[in-house]
């Protein structure tokens, strides 16, 4: 996984319209880059809700969001279309970008072994950096988590 003070990696990926959005695009502004398993998901669901009801702090604060995960471009347009979500989601179908920071991976659940996205959050500040990484992240609650992490930092 990145670890914190790496610089943000160079990806580019579609978002929900189908447009493509290049790491480059975030250069100069505070953001958060969330992975995620799968749209539609309970985890997911509360996850991409609580940003989203958080969004105009974010916003306020100068504070871009963008959702990652392996679903589709359609598959994105239809989650934002339902959640109302009002930020970038990419679709990282390859799992390209989810290697890249180190979030793809072998997971277990309920004794059955999978590969796929483990919930994670990077915080990258204006010039690039990653200044902070949530591993294994409880969705509800890390809206605010993120928050307050961002206001710690001067």
């Amino acid at each position: 996984m990145i670890a914190e003070n790496s610089s943000l990696p160079k990806f580019e990926l579609s978002d929900a319209n189908g447009s493509v959005v290049k790491s480059s695009d975030l250069k100069g502004k505070k953001c958060v880059i969330y992975f995620y398993p799968r749209d539609f998901t309970p985890g997911c669901t509360i996850e991409a809700d609580e940003f989203s009801k958080d969004y105009k702090k974010f916003q306020k604060a100068g504070i871009e969001i963008v959702g990652i995960s392996k679903d589709d471009v359609e598959s994105h347009k239809k989650f934002c279309d339902k959640m109302k979500i009002p930020y970038v989601l990419l679709a990282d179908t390859k799992t390209t970008v989810s290697k890249l920071f180190g979030v793809w991976g072998k997971k277990k659940f309920m004794g059955r072994e999978y590969m796929g996205i483990s919930r994670s959050t990077f915080l990258v500040n204006e010039n690039g950096k990653i200044f902070k990484v949530f591993e294994k992240v409880k969705a509800k609650g890390h809206s605010k988590e993120v928050l307050e992490a961002y206001s710690s930092v001067k």
